[in-house]
């Protein structure tokens, strides 16, 4: 087995592991998981040579898909929370990725950043139906048609979390291994030879764009259902500087990348906040900096360089 494959391992475990002897880590992990999702989303569109910052338009679309299901049908089922809130993240990816993928650069960044910034001001104008900037409160839900207390039922979304989390990595790695991964590389060196060959560039971008926007609106189910409220907060601009945070942090080489660098950007927020309150974002910055300076490549970079320097014939 791969060294990578025991990292991978290793994490899952710590992560279900360590809340038995520091049970509130429970929450932190499963909103740190849900933000590697979300990064992991970001780091396919990053391979493609474009950094969207606006992805926090699907998780928030996500995440309201489930507080107004939530509302409307009463006790649903968690997994099927879930499955609604990336169904409508997948649809909105559909739409929004249809024009959006035309362009490149700086103006596929910004208009990604507009229309999130749209949806942001709409929630918080109609407060009938969205709450306002007060945003909307969801019951906790069911899970596979039992109800359980609060500890019960936070063991369980983070054990969904890792599992998910396992399993989107693995289906990412295989889908940017695959033809349709390897043309989506082939972008950022050269479009038009890809052309050329009789691949469209704009078809394999909104394919790209779509499992994005499907992996963010999971990620604002999963932040819906742990937190039990959502707010319009989930889609302004900041958010989405977050998720690109993480995504450079953890690294593009290695799904894992995106977990690690969420789990890192949670427990720095965290701890920063608890002893530096009011400066957390300036500790976060001076993360970010000393990364670039000593992996601009990321985190993931750096463990598969160790990796194949392992390998090298001595």
């Amino acid at each position: 087995m791969s060294k990578s494959k025991l990292m991978v391992i290793a994490l899952a475990l710590l992560a279900l592991l360590l809340p038995l002897a520091l049970p509130w880590l429970k929450t932190p992990l499963i909103l740190g998981t849900a933000f590697g999702i979300a990064a992991l989303g970001i780091s396919i569109l990053i391979i493609s040579g474009q950094i969207s910052f606006g992805h926090a338009l699907f998780v928030c679309a996500g995440g309201y898909a489930v507080a107004f299901a939530a509302r409307k049908w009463g006790q649903i089922d968690s997994v099927l929370l879930l499955a609604i809130g990336t169904a409508v993240g997948t649809l909105l990816g559909v739409v929004v990725g249809s024009f959006v993928v035309r362009y490149r650069g700086i103006f596929f960044g910004m208009l990604n950043l507009a229309l999130s910034m749209v949806l942001f001001a709409v929630l918080g104008k109609f407060f009938e139906l969205t709450g306002g900037t007060d945003g909307l409160r969801i019951e906790r839900s069911p899970f596979f048609g039992m109800m359980m207390e609060r500890d019960r039922f936070e063991s369980v979304l983070l054990l969904i979390c890792v599992l998910l989390a396992l399993l989107l990595g693995w289906l990412v790695q295989r889908y940017l291994r695959s033809v349709a991964g390897q043309a989506l590389a082939a972008l950022k060196t050269n479009e038009t030879r890809l052309e050329y060959v009789g691949i469209s560039a704009y078809k394999t971008m909104w394919i790209a764009y779509i499992i994005s926007a499907s992996l963010c609106g999971l990620s604002g189910a999963l932040f819906a259902i742990a937190q039990g409220l959502v707010t319009p907060e989930m889609g302004y601009w900041v958010r989405s500087g977050e998720i690109v945070f993480v995504a450079i942090l953890g690294g593009v080489g290695h799904p894992v990348g995106a977990f690690i660098g969420a789990g890192i950007f949670e427990f720095v927020k965290l701890f920063a906040a608890a002893y530096l309150t009011g400066a957390w974002q300036m500790v976060l910055g001076l993360v970010l900096i000393a990364m670039v300076f000593l992996a601009p490549r990321g985190l993931s970079a750096l463990l598969e360089a160790r990796t194949e320097k392992n390998r090298e014939p001595s």
